[in-house]
């Protein structure tokens, strides 16, 4: 009579290889999840769109900023905070205005955003008091 052989050795391979397929797809997995922020590149979102037209010749422009090592606003650099907010004052110049805030990442993305305004203000008054003074110096 020959001994009862059990053949476990290919349940153990099998045990031993399945670990390792699912420690590797969670490696992957979990290394793809941390490297989204990589692949996704710098990201700017404005928290308040100001309006096209503006009759005040200061407008701030705020919003969050992510991923990012240089945030500039028409070649200006700006800075955000440590969550990456920021607020920044743009004065408008007579007529129309266009306002660029580039984003850039550590490995050189950019991302731009563009927003024009056209300034409208309050229109000077022309007519002088002295002609109506002196009209009415004549008049009586």
């Amino acid at each position: 009579m020959s001994p009862i052989s059990t053949n476990l050795l290919p349940v153990r391979t099998y045990l031993r290889w399945s670990l390792v397929v699912v420690v590797g797809v969670a490696l992957v997995w979990y290394i793809s999840f941390q490297a989204r922020f990589m692949l996704e590149g710098p990201v700017v979102e404005l928290s308040d769109e100001p309006a096209f037209t503006q009759s005040d010749r200061l407008v701030t422009l705020s919003g969050q900023a992510r991923n990012i090592v240089e945030l500039t606003l028409n070649g200006r650099e700006i800075y955000t905070d440590t969550d990456g907010y920021f607020a920044e004052a743009l004065v408008l110049e007579n007529g129309y205005t266009i306002a660029t805030i580039t984003a850039r990442d550590r490995y050189g993305r950019e991302q731009s955003y563009e927003q024009t305004f056209v300034y409208t203000g309050t229109q000077p008054n022309h007519s002088n008091n002295y002609g109506k003074q002196e009209n009415d110096q004549e008049n009586s």
